[in-house]
């Protein structure tokens, strides 16, 4: 079946999945260092416009609210409103970049699966039919993956469930009680929009939150990766960078604070029909459980090249898959940050061409 298919695979060199910032960042080092793009290189993105997992973000996120967006190789994002949506602003800005470079990226194209195929080349399945390439870049982030955590009793619960991924802002949430689960930046972002609107709103996660005072210098950022980056090089699931990085102290978390919108009770034990119990005998009536609990990596894609470790991730030296060098992950772990997506895109395409000028691979620093 998939020799049938291989003949009428279009063929191409590097195969760029996903045009967030990450793959963004590969494409430019690809298109700047001689491969041309539709003849050497082919960007896909499933979704319908640029901006990456950011033009699906709350339109009450503006610009200002961002902690912190690096900026794309090449181009700086200068000038932009901070109570602009930062969908809108980053969106605007990705599409400028993706003309300046003559990236020519294709969406929107769903990448069903990756697979073996003929003459060590990949063969790649998408909904606008199927490529072969001989390196890929997977660049697809995580947004298509938010966690759901489980809890006994969820299934009962009458009220409105829902993710940070289907969140839009605070104003359905109007006279209504609601439990925010997770203890990241989403969650106090969340918590603190609802507070005006909301009847009550309470906060729960699993570890007491941690806060950082002061800049996030490069001494910090160094560690955090190092933190997460050691779990990839295990073939553990990565943790992001921001959870390692602790949650900044804005004046409006200070706000949260002191007027008790960010005090935060541990994780409850099981989810009634009618909101949250305790195993000490507290309890909290509930109209919705919004949960930021997160997202994982958007790999499915992936599965049939059997990357994943026992542990559950896929192992990684730089951006190389150790099981297959011709696969690489961009945005993944430790590059999951602005900056870190951008330095990854280079160091991926730097071993590209080593692999197909037939260099051998060597191991990452």
């Amino acid at each position: 079946m998939n020799e049938i298919r291989e003949v009428d695979a279009r063929e191409v060199d590097v195969m760029v999945v996903g045009a967030g910032q990450a793959g963004l960042s590969a494409a430019h080092h690809l298109r700047r260092t001689g491969f041309e793009p539709d003849r050497d290189f082919v960007v896909l993105d499933h979704s319908p416009a640029p901006g990456g997992a950011w033009q699906f973000r709350w339109p009450s996120l503006t610009y200002g609210k961002v902690h912190g967006m690096h900026a794309l190789p090449g181009m700086e994002l200068t000038d932009a409103d901070p109570d602009r949506p930062s969908s809108e602003v980053i969106g605007a800005y990705f599409d400028r970049y993706e003309h300046a470079f003559d990236l020519r990226v294709r969406r929107p194209v769903d990448v069903h699966a990756v697979r073996e195929g003929a003459s060590g080349r990949l063969l790649v399945e998408t909904s606008d039919g199927d490529w072969s390439t001989r390196a890929l870049i997977n660049a697809t982030g995580t947004w298509d993956r938010p966690f759901w955590p489980r809890y006994p009793g969820q299934e009962t619960f009458r009220g409105r469930q829902l993710h940070t991924a289907g969140y839009r802002g605070p104003e359905e949430f109007a006279e209504l009680r609601v439990v925010v689960v997770g203890g990241g930046a989403s969650g106090t972002q969340h918590l603190l929009e609802l507070a005006p609107y909301a009847a009550a709103t309470t906060w729960v996660t699993r570890r007491p939150p941690v806060y950082r005072e002061g800049p996030f210098n490069e001494e910090l950022g160094r560690a955090a990766v190092a933190l997460v980056e050691e779990r990839v090089r295990q073939g553990l699931p990565p943790r992001s960078v921001v959870s390692v990085t602790g949650l900044p102290l804005t004046d409006a978390v200070r706000r949260g604070l002191a007027d008790g919108v960010l005090d935060r009770l541990p994780l409850f034990d099981r989810i009634t029909p009618d909101g949250v119990e305790w195993d000490d005998g507290r309890r909290v009536d509930a109209d919705v459980i919004l949960w930021a609990t997160g997202f994982r990596a958007a790999l499915d894609h992936l599965a049939p090249l059997r990357l994943r470790e026992p542990g559950g991730g896929i192992r990684v030296e730089g951006t190389r898959a150790v099981v297959d060098p011709r696969v690489h992950l961009v945005g993944y772990g430790p590059s999951a940050s602005t900056v870190g997506a951008n330095r990854a895109g280079r160091a991926a395409v730097r071993d590209i061409r080593r692999l197909l000028a037939g260099e051998p691979v060597v191991p990452a620093a």
